[in-house]
């Protein structure tokens, strides 16, 4: 007979130890997914200075004994007292789980509320050693799983240097595969990364020489055209069918949106990336919902137009408008909603109509004086739904003929 279950049966988890009974829950995984996402949330926050506009330089090193360093030149992390917990906040951020920063401060438009990430990474890595340069002082504190293991040591600096670098290396008790990163899955992040900000200078380094021969392996990343850059860089071996990347920046009502377009002749299928405050967002989500419907509505609105079409005539289908397309959306708004813990769609609602709205009229009146490229695309369009069409025709008929030999068989 079983036991009976009373108030003993319970068990309270404080602090970050619940990061560390069930990781899953706030990386997505113990293998090389979640161990890699350890590294863009100490990156998230040297972003987050960027968003700011206090970062311009961002490094980030594969250490020779494996661990990873984070340096940015943002203005360091706040080093007073914490009046709720009495500890420097410091120690508070890399040691305390929902930590967040009030809305009217700077990183109102950030990945994540600011210490979260942080907080996660410290439970999970054996050790973490942070080094802030601020108001003329060096200050230093070490964790290890979570746990403050040194108490926070200021002193003088002899130049007027500020940011904060982060080292950590992840605990092999959580990560029991491997906690080896790959070079190049880290480098694909950053250089899409500087892609995102335009200006902003990123560098990659491996030290571990073992990996990397005789000398380090060192990777910079930056790019004055942002988006335009990145959308030239995805298209180069393809043949474009408008040469001038079309390009989209406004704000409405506290959201961002910043948008790159263009067709391809030789491409068979459409490539679009979506970002929300920097992150990617692998599953879509309202922001690439909203591009779709824009464009969806501002090449039929040329297809009338130029094609005088009745109102009551079939529209092009999207697909088909977007055969050939690479776009890339991006949104920084302030209190992003994700479809899961680690970030990969956007559930916004209101980003979906925004998007759709800026997008809609900047691209109605780019098509409109431009008449030529608008009737490229719409050429292409209707060429591409009069190939769908046929292949639909012919797998119902293929489909027909299976039914037929089922129903009749020799």
């Amino acid at each position: 007979m079983a036991s009976e279950y009373d108030g003993s049966n319970i068990r309270v988890i404080e602090g970050l130890e619940g990061v560390r009974f069930r990781p899953g829950m706030y990386i997505g995984s113990i293998g090389p997914k979640g161990l890699h996402h350890l590294v863009y949330e100490v990156v998230d926050n040297s972003i987050e200075e960027a968003l700011a506009g206090y970062c311009k330089n961002i490094d980030i090193s594969i250490n020779a004994n494996g661990s990873i360093t984070v340096a940015d030149d943002g203005r360091g992390i706040e080093s007073h007292r914490d009046s709720q917990t009495g500890k420097f906040s410091i120690e508070t951020i890399f040691t305390t789980l929902h930590l967040g920063k009030h809305r009217d401060c700077d990183y109102r438009i950030g990945g994540g509320l600011h210490g979260v990430g942080i907080a996660v990474v410290s439970a999970l890595s054996s050790c973490v050693e942070v080094k802030v340069w601020r108001d003329g002082k060096i200050h230093r504190q070490c964790f290890e799983r979570g746990f403050t293991v040194s108490e926070l040591v200021i002193v003088p600096s002899d130049n007027d240097r500020t940011g904060t670098s982060i080292t950590f290396l992840p605990d092999s008790e959580i990560f029991k595969d491997s906690i080896a990163f790959d070079f190049d899955t880290l480098a694909n992040r950053f250089r899409e990364l500087a892609y995102l900000h335009a200006g902003m200078r990123i560098s990659c380094s491996d030290y571990r020489l073992e990996a990397s021969s005789n000398e380090p392996k060192i990777e910079h990343y930056y790019y004055e055209g942002g988006l335009r850059d990145y959308i030239a860089d995805l298209n180069r071996d393809k043949q474009p069918l408008n040469e001038e990347v079309i390009y989209i920046r406004a704000e409405k009502e506290r959201i961002r949106v910043e948008v790159a377009l263009q067709w391809c002749i030789d491409a068979e299928h459409d490539c679009l990336l979506g970002f929300a405050n920097t992150t990617r967002t692998i599953d879509g989500g309202a922001h690439i919902d909203g591009l779709k419907i824009a464009i969806t509505l501002a090449v039929n609105e040329i297809y009338r137009q130029h094609n005088k079409l009745q109102p009551d005539d079939a529209n092009l289908g999207g697909e088909s408008i977007r055969e050939g397309l690479t776009a890339i959306v991006a949104v920084l708004l302030p209190n992003p909603e994700w479809a899961g813990p680690i970030k990969t769609k956007l559930a916004n609602s209101e980003a979906r109509g925004i998007v759709d709205s800026i997008v809609s009229e900047v691209l109605s009146e780019y098509f409109a004086a431009r008449p030529d490229l608008a009737d490229a695309i719409v050429e292409r369009a209707v060429k591409a739904a009069d190939v769908a069409q046929i292949r639909k025709r012919e797998r119902d008929l293929l489909r027909r003929q299976s039914q037929e030999n089922d129903l009749h068989p020799s």
